[in-house]
């Protein structure tokens, strides 16, 4: 399934469109997202309809959880993850979609409709994963091949340290918070470990949860020392700046390695396949989505209006002028050599993230519990506890666990 999606994605075209708003829109209608290249194409196609305003922010999961459960919501329209949506679903802020996909858009990819419970509660846009970055100059002249498993990786780093040909062997998204949980959340995954016993009960203490965090920190040592402060927008300028040699990156950042006037690799960074946490298990990546959902909390009209002002800002125009900045579900452009390290990542094996209520405090106390075990300050065991008992609080609190 998830290699289908990929491969029905028509991508990385150098092509450029002006898109076009064929809907004459009366409603004042919002739209806020993240901020990266990707959500500034769709801002900017959604910005050719009337009476509509964007607002994109790094930050923006936490202004629009608030935002849509304002009476009247202060988005009508706005960009959802498989992560990101667990929140607003829970408190029931997006609006069903199915009599307006059934009378604006009957023909859209089923691949493209997010369902729960048989209801459509968002239109899926775009994938995306992890995968493997590397100087290809670099590996050649020192005789490296491609990892194939993190193992790999710490023997590619020692070689590429010795011979001191960039800054940091490695580059790392180990920001403190989201960036961090998701790097464990990856290689744990690699293990094919469930994250949870029933009734929502953490189950991160094992083996599996120990490497994890072993591996993580032994890869440190090839990182700059900032490395809590590094997110993938840090990653991507070290690699174009000569700084680094390999790392684990999105996708979505694989084209910037070729940025004229931004990048000093043009040409020299190849992308494969996530490594493996472990030799015959499935890549240390997950699977992502993302589109757009429509609020609850405004009229039917205004609703009828943010949904097809969202079909013109996420259309085959908008996909054709930026094919080189996302991995698009919507037709419009062809798949070349930005795509093969996230194609690989899903041969050989992906999990999609496990969006939940419960992974959602997971994840949050994963990305607050790990730095301390990187400092050195506490042992794995004591990570993995301090995690697990943090995470049962706010569950208990959520109402997740007795």
């Amino acid at each position: 399934m998830i290699r289908n999606i990929f491969l029905t994605v028509l991508m990385f075209l150098s092509s450029s469109a002006y898109a076009v708003c064929n809907y004459d829109n009366k409603h004042e209608i919002s739209y806020i997202g993240n901020a990266y290249a990707a959500v500034e194409a769709i801002a900017s196609a959604l910005e050719e309809c009337p009476n509509v305003t964007t607002e994109l922010n790094k930050d923006y999961q936490e202004k629009l959880v608030e935002g849509v459960r304002a009476n009247p919501s202060l988005y009508q329209v706005f960009m959802v993850t498989q992560s990101g949506i667990v929140p607003l679903l829970a408190n029931g802020s997006i609006r069903p979609l199915d009599d307006l996909v059934a009378k604006y858009a009957p023909d859209l990819d089923v691949n493209r409709l997010y369902k729960v419970d048989g209801k459509i509660m968002a239109i899926a846009s775009a994938v995306n994963n992890q995968h493997f970055f590397y100087r290809s100059d670099i590996f050649k002249d020192l005789g490296i091949s491609a990892p194939k498993t993190y193992d790999d990786v710490l023997v590619a780093a020692e070689k590429i340290k010795a011979a001191n040909v960039v800054d940091y062997p490695l580059a790392g998204t180990y920001k403190t918070g989201w960036n961090l949980a998701e790097e464990f959340v990856n290689m744990y995954l690699g293990h094919q470990v469930d994250f949870f016993t029933d009734g929502n009960m953490p189950s991160i203490n094992n083996d599996a949860g120990v490497a994890s965090l072993e591996m993580m920190k032994k890869l440190t040592a090839y990182m700059d020392p900032e490395y809590l402060v590094s997110d993938s927008t840090h990653a991507q300028k070290q690699f174009q700046q000569k700084k680094v040699a390999m790392g684990n990156l999105w996708a979505t950042r694989a084209a910037a390695m070729d940025k004229e006037g931004e990048s000093e690799v043009i040409g020299l960074v190849e992308f494969s396949a996530a490594p493996l946490s472990k030799k015959g298990g499935i890549s240390a990546s997950s699977s992502w989505w993302g589109g757009f959902a429509i609020a609850a909390n405004i009229p039917d009209d205004h609703a009828e209006a943010a949904f097809r002002v969202g079909l013109e800002g996420y259309d085959s125009e908008m996909a054709k002028g930026s094919c080189k900045v996302s991995i698009w579900l919507i037709e419009g452009c062809d798949i070349d050599r930005y795509s093969s390290g996230a194609l690989a990542t899903v041969d050989q094996g992906i999990s999609p993230y496990p969006a939940s209520k419960p992974m959602g405090i997971m994840h949050t106390e994963l990305g607050k519990g790990i730095p301390d075990y990187l400092n050195g300050k506490i042992t794995v065991q004591q990570a993995l506890e301090n995690i697990e008992a943090a995470y049962i609080v706010g569950a208990k609190e959520a109402g997740l666990v007795n």
